[in-house]
């Protein structure tokens, strides 16, 4: 898709999405879905610092610095829960879809706009007030029972600030289904002449996989949610055996949504690493339909294996076994991928500029994620490590590190397509040194903490685990400084970045043939698509 295979010819101008209404009201009331992107950034951003203050104070109160605990235990709990919260419903769920889903995909289609713009505007609005609902209970009887809402506890003994959590959440869980309807009618419909399925970029076919995971799995949650609800103020027996319920059908409910979540968080990173090898390798992408076709199987197999986190909830050994094996599969399509991009770099024009380093990034600590998961996955592994840190470690190495490793080198990588400049290299590098460095040191040494049978989410320890989780510590305020100087190089950028061009990464895919910034209808003329996406022979 260069230049030479569209018939369009498009150069700077002064007229852009940016400037085609001025006034907050504009951006209030837009139907521009790449304004739409970014003010989901803007959300997304500061919902992020939120979170991001919670897990410092967790891991403040876990180093025992000074001679008293930094919290006491309900205010660990509180902070542990609206952490995982935040982190998981707020901000990795829809950060790398709603964000950048919403600006690219409809300019790497050569479309105009989303198929139903207003939906998607109302989509946004949504997620804010699910946010705000769920920000409430911070405010008013804070909650302790921790993400994932267990009952009974979550029904039977605790505040109604859970009732606020968890509609919430089932508000902004409307937002990503229809963020999920849009992505999909528009993928089918809104293509540019000549682009057939087999030409649609990869990262399209992972947001093509993640709408679909989140149009078929977010209303098992909402059910589950709103039972909850039913169950705390009807005093209905669900999933408290002391009014007749069985709390293991509420995990049931929760990780037949909660695995494919998983999905919904990575598949859209995949997408965004298997843009930035291509264009800082200067190659065509190795095996194009063996990693689009593994995107939609790992969202066909994220419906079969939330059994695994049952291991020890008394499921029949059978069952454990057949979740053991079909868990252990879901390597084969993710380690298409891996050794896809491994391909693609090989004797390829390779750059190390900041987005190829948290592609990179993303690799590794994707891959130790990836291989600790095959010890979770075995029944025999599992009963040690079940609730311990290194469950703790193995999620964040899949979700953290490589969920917010992919959406910061998304970001710098189109960034120049988002405002017109360039941000500055050495930020990027220094920020992703910090983030990658930080991370590492924070997490790896919580495998040993769980090998050495440390629980999570537990206000205290013995003191053998002491030296560790201070290392810990040192390595999430690490993490921290990285995001900031990420978040200076971005602000930076916006307003004394270097002008760019439209190009100026060489890449092939179609939001890279319009002007930076794009135009309010992204092309002058309608693009028609003559080749595959990531052609550079």
């Amino acid at each position: 898709m260069s230049s030479a295979h569209t018939k369009t010819e498009h150069g700077h101008t002064d007229h852009n999405y940016l400037n085609h209404g001025s006034g907050i009201w504009s951006w209030m009331t837009t139907l521009d879905h790449k304004r739409i992107g970014l003010m989901y950034f803007a959300t997304v951003a500061t919902l992020f610092l939120i979170g991001g203050f919670f897990a410092l104070g967790i891991r403040l109160h876990l180093a025992k610095f000074g001679a008293e605990p930094l919290l006491d235990p309900d205010t660990y709990n509180k902070f542990m829960t609206f952490h995982g919260a935040i982190m998981v419903f707020m901000v990795i769920i829809p950060g790398i879809p709603a964000f950048l889903g919403n600006f690219i995909l409809p300019i790497q289609l050569g479309a105009k706009d989303v198929a139903f713009p207003r939906l998607n505007l109302a989509s946004y609005y949504i997620f804010i007030a699910g946010a705000l609902l769920s920000a409430s209970s911070m405010i008013f009887n804070q909650v302790d029972t921790g993400w994932t809402f267990y009952t009974p506890y979550s029904t039977a003994k605790t505040s109604n600030g859970v009732i606020l959590l968890v509609m919430g959440a089932f508000t902004m869980g409307f937002s990503s289904i229809l963020t999920g309807l849009n992505f999909i009618v528009t993928t089918h419909k809104l293509r540019a002449p000549g682009m057939t399925m087999d030409r649609i970029p990869l990262m399209i076919w992972a947001l093509y996989s993640t709408s679909i995971i989140q149009i078929l799995a977010t209303p098992i949650l909402a059910i589950t949610l709103l039972l909850i609800g039913a169950e705390k103020t009807l005093g209905v027996g669900i999933f408290d055996p002391d009014l007749g319920g069985d709390p293991i059908l509420f995990q049931h409910f929760f990780w037949f949504y909660s695995h494919p979540a998983v999905y919904i968080m990575i598949l859209p990173a995949m997408g965004v690493i298997s843009e930035l090898i291509t264009a800082f390798s200067k190659k065509t992408i190795f095996g194009y339909r063996a990693i689009a076709y593994s995107s939609v199987a790992i969202a066909a197999v994220s419906f079969l294996v939330w059994g695994h986190h049952m291991f020890v909830s008394g499921q029949s050994t059978l069952a454990g076994i057949v979740f053991s094996i079909i868990t252990m599969f879901v390597g084969v399509p993710t380690a298409i991928k891996l050794f896809n991009w491994i391909s693609t770099m090989y004797r390829g024009t390779v750059t190390f500029q900041a987005p190829m380093l948290f592609a990179l990034g993303f690799m590794f600590l994707f891959t130790i994620g990836g291989l600790t998961g095959v010890f979770l996955a075995s029944t025999g592994m599992d009963v040690h490590f079940h609730d311990t840190y290194f469950v703790v470690a193995h999620f964040h190495y899949v979700m953290v590190g490589g969920t917010l490793m992919a959406l910061m080198g998304g970001i710098y990588y189109w960034f120049p397509k988002m405002f017109g400049r360039m941000t500055s290299d050495l930020g990027g590098r220094i920020s992703w040194v910090l983030i990658f460095t930080g991370f590492n040191v924070t997490f790896f040494p919580q495998f040993v903490l769980g090998a050495m049978g440390m629980p999570r989410r537990y206000f205290d320890y013995l003191p053998e685990y002491t030296n560790l989780n201070q290392i810990s510590t040192v390595g999430s305020w690490l993490i921290g400084l990285g995001f900031l100087v990420g978040l200076i190089t971005i602000i930076h950028g916006i307003f004394k970045g270097e002008k760019a061009s439209d190009n100026p990464w060489g890449a092939k895919t179609l939001e890279w043939q319009t002007s930076s910034p794009p135009p309010h209808e992204n092309f002058t003329t309608t693009p028609t698509v003559t080749a595959g996406p990531y052609d550079f022979r």
